[in-house]
């Protein structure tokens, strides 16, 4: 079962959100606070694998949450659920550590499907928002930009590394390049061990920088 905790300052989107994943048969709620000095204290408590995680929300933010969390457990996979999405928020609840960043009009089997990516050690975006991402860093790509040595980066870790950069998930690069879900996994590690790569995003960004993208 994947544990998650629910923060949010509104009591009808925690029930709403508990509801829906507790529909599903492989996840369980362990507990639901509304402001983010209680979620640093519940996870603290209850060891979620997962949190959903507001942002604005009284007594402390979401984001300054976020990096208390990972800073105490760095284990701990942190999706941002919001209304706003725009560049203000998105970029520094990544800076902070956050995995993943939906909005709250995500589909319910999408949302269900970003809680399992996070626990598995994937990030988990609502569309568009890794496209921004890798948008940006290809804007801000230059000749002077830092480069990472790809020299020890094999044909099919590039490829995959490629992928990775188009925002496509481990199950996706799978089915696009006829392997098993577990080889994606390990090209993946192997890539953030070789880059010095330590999350999916920055992976992506590295992708671009890379013109892979």
């Amino acid at each position: 079962m994947i544990r998650v905790l629910l923060v949010d300052d509104q009591q009808l989107v925690r029930a709403g959100l508990r509801m829906l994943c507790e529909s599903a048969g492989d996840i369980s709620v362990v507990g639901e606070v509304g402001n983010g000095l209680e979620a640093v204290r519940h996870a603290e408590r209850l060891h979620p694998d997962v949190i959903l995680m507001d942002l604005r929300m009284p007594v402390l933010d979401g984001t300054a949450a976020t990096e208390r969390i990972l800073r105490a457990r760095p284990s701990t996979r942190i999706v941002v659920l919001t209304t706003f999405d725009d560049d203000e928020h998105l970029y520094p609840a990544l800076l902070a550590g956050a995995c993943g960043f939906l909005v709250k009009d995500t589909a319910p089997a999408n949302l269900l499907d970003a809680v399992r990516r996070a626990a598995a050690g994937e990030s988990a975006f609502s569309p568009g928002v890794l496209g921004r991402l890798v948008d940006r860093a290809v804007t801000a790509r230059t000749d002077t930009a830092p480069s990472v040595d790809l020299s020890g980066v094999t044909d099919r870790e590039r490829e995959v590394l490629a992928l990775v950069g188009a925002g496509l998930s481990n199950g996706e690069i799978a089915e696009k390049l006829s392997l098993g879900v577990t080889t994606v996994k390990t090209h993946v590690a192997n890539l953030m061990t070789k880059t010095d790569t330590s999350n999916r995003v920055r992976l992506a960004v590295l992708a671009a920088h890379n013109g892979l993208v």
